[in-house]
């Protein structure tokens, strides 16, 4: 008995991937939820927040645009335990995520424009493809800045300013 089947698919033959709309601008609606609770009201250009969530793990979110409608920022793992000087540029990368992010504040959506090694996220992906990208990159790659606001809300600590 065999699970393959007996006669070869064409391509003509396969469904094409379809987004899941709804899933993904409600995951975006709520990535916007929580970087308003993770950037405080620090809205101005340049302005950075710290998460501390080990002795060996920090995050980082920076501003670095800001308009009418919309915000760019910055967020990145940094490891605080080691060098990235004499550590090869592929290696480097792997072990510093970070990620580009476009906050829409009339949608109140936040979507991630770019990430590591991809420029822009499309919003689907052939498969396969030479950059080995997922047909659901986009979903995915905004999944994880969710897991990733979730981790730096219930265990992040970060320096308060305080005012006497």
């Amino acid at each position: 008995m065999s699970f393959f089947p007996k006669k070869r698919l064409n391509n003509a033959d396969r469904k094409s991937y379809q987004p899941n709309l709804v899933s993904l601008m409600t995951l975006c609606a709520n990535n916007y939820m929580l970087l308003q609770k993770i950037l405080a009201c620090k809205s101005a250009l340049g302005e950075i927040r710290n998460f501390f969530i080990s002795d060996f793990l920090s995050y980082s979110v920076t501003i670095k645009e800001v308009t009418r409608y919309t915000t760019v920022i910055s967020f990145e793992q940094d490891s605080l335990s080691l060098s990235f000087k004499n550590i090869p540029g592929i290696v480097a990368t792997a072990l510093h995520p970070r990620m580009t992010i476009r906050l829409y504040h009339d949608a109140r959506m936040a979507e991630v424009l770019a990430t590591q090694d991809i420029r822009q996220v499309k919003p689907r992906y052939d498969y396969p493809n030479s950059q080995m990208h997922q047909q659901d990159e986009k979903q995915q790659i905004n999944q994880f800045l969710n897991e990733w606001l979730h981790l730096c809300l219930r265990l992040g600590q970060v320096n308060v300013e305080l005012h006497s």
